[in-house]
């Protein structure tokens, strides 16, 4: 209270090529009487729109971009006084890390002149003293940067979480983590479940199936892919190439040649996956299951930075486990679609390893974790998909799930060989399978995610195709007003944790 006056809630929100965070605030404003603040990470031809837009009353917004491509003499940010390893976080953003750029090699002092110029402009923003952080799952570094940063100040964050469950999703403080998680299932009454109960269920909300519907509809347009390119080569300038380093040395030519290649890498890595990768389970073998991820991806870089190299980490595996076992490995089926499958050299260190067997990518990990004695993930839900048929499993990232008995944590310190042996004799409690699931789904709403990301990536972006375009307003209202009803839970759970702040 200050002079009898109860203050605004000041909601900050952070505004990329992801439309959701800027549907969420167009909805909320229209429930709730507060002053909105947002960063907005965008290209040139997009920044137009947010810069003149009517649709959404922002108090001030900041655009990323204009703050940290300043000139700087400072020092780079202390990790001490950041709270953060700032440096673990530089070594595996996906645009410094030249793993992943093919296209600017970043120098230390670039590197730290934007992040000196970054954290000036999250410092900037968090004067204003927001009291409420809303936001969609941060996948890219600044994002989760200023996810921490607010965190540190007890800002309250409001981040739409996709539930990796059905089509739901949820509100929390962290990426994939339900608050007081621990707690309510300490405290929840267990109720009687069976294995076969738990493959149902398992069979009408599995992610798998929402992640193929996702990257078979994304870019799957030929003739969309062709406007982008005309778009991209005829009309854009492609003057975000100085203005933005996400951006440095993405010249019409490079980008043109890179995906010519890609498109060509993909389909000989393709016939190579499909001629080396056999489709059939080895049969009368002790088998520990290792599926791999989609890289890059947040999942491995933010969430396992210690272990974002997968040809690594199965290597380190194959030398961990007994004798008598075989290391099955399987690749992601998005990484084609989605990344153009890896390198063959990557695939072709263990074709000549006893103890390592690649599996096609169209074999069902299901069946796979079936005949397995133990499934082994980084960050992925392989692990928690294992409770479903009795077989215990390990994890490389701290996860919610690992409080179901049979998930067991690896910290870098343990001895993995131990921890599989010890690992493959543990037995599933179904009932803290059923537990863990009730919790979630009472605590979640109907939101489609990835099918919302589809509508927008079709409507605005040629398919997914290209997103440096003009946004027009009057076609966002439409899109805004078409799509109201989805949000219609997301912005009752919103304005619902709103009010009690």
């Amino acid at each position: 209270m200050k002079n009898g006056l109860l203050m605004k809630q000041k909601i900050i929100f952070w505004l990329d090529a992801d439309l959701t965070s800027y549907c969420l605030a167009y909805y909320l404003q229209q429930r709730i009487d507060a002053e909105f603040y947002a960063i907005i990470d965008i290209t040139n031809r997009a920044k137009e729109f947010f810069l003149n837009q009517k649709l959404v009353t922002f108090q001030k917004v900041w655009f990323y971009h204009d703050y940290v491509m300043k000139s700087t003499k400072d020092n780079v940010v202390n990790e001490n006084e950041s709270g953060l390893n700032i440096s673990e976080l530089v070594k595996n953003d996906r645009i410094f890390n030249p793993k992943y750029n093919e296209f600017y090699n970043f120098t230390k002092n670039e590197i730290n002149s934007i992040i000196t110029n970054e954290f000036s402009l999250f410092n900037e923003v968090l004067q204003i003293k927001p009291n409420i952080f809303v936001t969609t799952e941060t996948a890219l570094r600044p994002h989760h940067t200023f996810h921490k940063l607010c965190q540190a100040q007890k800002i309250k964050t409001l981040m739409l979480n996709n539930a990796n469950w059905g089509n739901l999703s949820y509100l929390s403080e962290n990426f994939h983590e339900l608050d007081n998680f621990e707690m309510n299932f300490k405290h929840r009454q267990t109720t009687s479940n069976t294995f076969e109960q738990l493959e149902k269920r398992l069979q009408k909300k599995i992610l798998s199936k929402n992640l193929t519907n996702f990257y078979t509809g994304l870019r799957k347009s030929k003739l969309e892919k062709i406007f982008a390119a005309l778009q991209f080569l005829l009309i854009s300038n492609n003057d975000h190439i100085k203005t933005h380093y996400t951006y440095f040395g993405r010249t019409k030519i490079k980008v043109l040649i890179k995906e010519i290649r890609n498109t060509l890498n993909y389909f000989s890595r393709q016939r190579y996956i499909d001629k080396n990768f056999p489709i059939k389970i080895p049969q009368n073998k002790n088998l520990i299951f290792f599926p791999m991820q989609q890289e890059p991806e947040r999942s491995l870089l933010l969430t396992a930075p210690s272990y974002t190299d997968q040809i690594h980490t199965i290597d380190f595996i194959s030398k961990c486990i007994p004798e008598n076992y075989l290391l099955i490995v399987k690749e992601h089926p998005t990484q084609g679609p989605g990344r153009g499958w890896r390198k063959l050299s990557d695939y072709k260190k263990f074709l000549h390893n006893p103890r390592v067997f690649f599996i096609h990518p169209s074999v069902s990990a299901s069946e796979i974790i079936k005949q397995s004695n133990l499934v082994i993930s980084v960050s992925g839900t392989a692990s928690l998909e294992a409770s479903f048929f009795n077989t215990p499993s390990i994890t490389f990232a701290k996860k919610d799930f690992t409080l179901i008995s049979s998930i067991q944590k690896f910290n870098a310190n343990e001895d993995l060989s131990l921890l599989i042996k010890n690992s493959l004799n543990l037995k599933t409690d179904p009932n803290e399978v059923g537990k863990y699931f009730d919790i979630l789904e009472e605590n979640s709403f109907v939101f489609d995610q990835l099918n919302f990301q589809l509508a927008y990536l079709s409507y605005f972006y040629f398919n997914g195709n290209l997103v440096d375009i003009e946004i027009d307003e009057s076609k966002m209202k439409t899109f805004l007003n078409k799509n109201e009803e989805i949000f219609v839970n997301v912005i009752n759970s919103i304005e619902k944790i709103i009010s009690k702040c």
